[in-house]
Formats: structure tokens, sequence, C-alpha cells
């Protein structure tokens, strides 16, 4: 019998995405910014899904191929930043709450051009949603998806033995924490950095709601 103490099991790394992957996803992106920009100009009523796809450069059956709708194309858009921070929050060496804190905090604040367009898409989207139940239903979609995907990070970074039920509690909290702070924000014309903005608002609405989670305790 072996006397070798047993080895840590490491969490199996994803693996990459094929180069038709990548492009399928590039293509995705490109539609769902496209989409973004005539929404912004026009408004979703105003927009057809033949112009989304002119204004992305692809065929209107290429659109059909990876969306439903016209709402649904943004879908790419607006989850994107939510697979970031959980690819982020996953890397953190960090107890959980430090590291849910911190990951958000880090998400939602913009280091450049690029990342402030990105907020700045979504307002425009979020402030469309609240007269079109289509692009409404598309966002709270993209959010319980990003729940479910959180919770399996969340029970990684908690080790074993934590409690299945604090972890889908605290994965429903950061997600909510994200879209209530990311609507109220939206809803403001309050700038992207500083009191307010998006981080601050969502450490804010974080702590609130997992004030009695054991799981989350400091």
């Amino acid at each position: 019998m072996s006397t070798q103490p047993p080895q840590p099991t490491r969490a199996p790394q994803p693996a990459r995405p094929s180069l038709t992957e990548r492009r399928k996803a590039a293509t995705q992106l490109d539609i769902a910014r496209a989409a973004a920009e005539l929404f912004a100009e026009r408004g979703p009523d105003g927009t057809t899904a033949e112009e989304i796809a002119h204004r992305a450069g692809v065929a209107l059956r290429t659109f059909y191929r990876y969306f439903r709708n016209k709402q649904d194309a943004v879908a790419p858009l607006l989850a994107g930043g939510a697979a970031q921070w959980r690819a982020r929050l996953a890397e953190l060496d960090a107890g959980v709450p430090t590291a849910l804190e911190r990951s958000i905090a880090e998400a939602l604040t913009p280091v450049d051009t690029r990342t402030d367009e990105a907020l700045e898409w979504t307002r425009g989207l979020l402030r469309a949603a609240q007269d079109d139940p289509a692009l409404r239903a598309v966002w709270y979609r993209v959010n319980q998806e990003s729940e479910e995907q959180l919770a399996p990070v969340l029970a990684r970074l908690a080790g074993e033995g934590a409690d299945e039920l604090e972890v889908r509690l605290a994965a429903a909290a950061a997600t909510d924490a994200i879209r209530i702070a990311l609507e109220t924000w939206a809803a403001t014309d309050d700038p992207p950095r500083g009191p307010r903005s998006p981080a601050d608002l969502a450490v804010r609405c974080l702590r609130e709601l997992t004030g009695g989670l054991r799981l989350l305790e400091r």
C-alpha cells in the first residue's frame, strides 16, 4: 500500500475553443455590436434584423443561424462581461467574500476606452429594455445563465464540504447585485467611475444581499 500523501485535486481546465468556435464567437459579437449600435440610434422598434445583418457585414441567413430575433442578437454583448468576471474570480487565491467583492469591483471598473464603451452599450441597452419586453427577457435570461455558471465557480472557491444551498444563494446574490447595480446606474447619467458607479453600487448591493450568509462571513 502506498504511503504517499494524497495530492490535491485540481479543477479541470476548460478546453481551448477550436478555430471554428472562435470564429463563430467573433461573428456573434460583431452582430451583437451592430444590433447595439442600431438600437441606440433607432431603438429596437425602428431596427430590423436585415439592417443588423447589413451593419455587421453578414448575410441575413447567417444572422438567423445564430439568433432567433433582433433582441436576442445583443445577448453576447450583455453576457461577455459576466464571462470575463467569472474567469477572473476563478483565478483569485482568496476567501470567497474577498474574491467576490474584488472580482466584482474589478469587472465593473472601466480601465480603458474599450471597457468604457462596453458599459455605455450596456446602459443604452438597459434603457431600451424598459420599453421592450423581448429585450428585457434577453437581459433576464443572460443573468439566469450567469448565475447557473457562477455556482460551480463559487463551490470550488469555497472548498470541499461547502453547503450547496449557501453556494447557490451566494451565486444568486452576486448575480443580482451586479444586475441591480447596472440597472440602477443605467437609469442615471452618473459616470462609470466613482460614487454610484456600477462597481460602487454592486459592492454595496452584494453586502446588503449577503449579510446573513455564513459562506460569506468575514
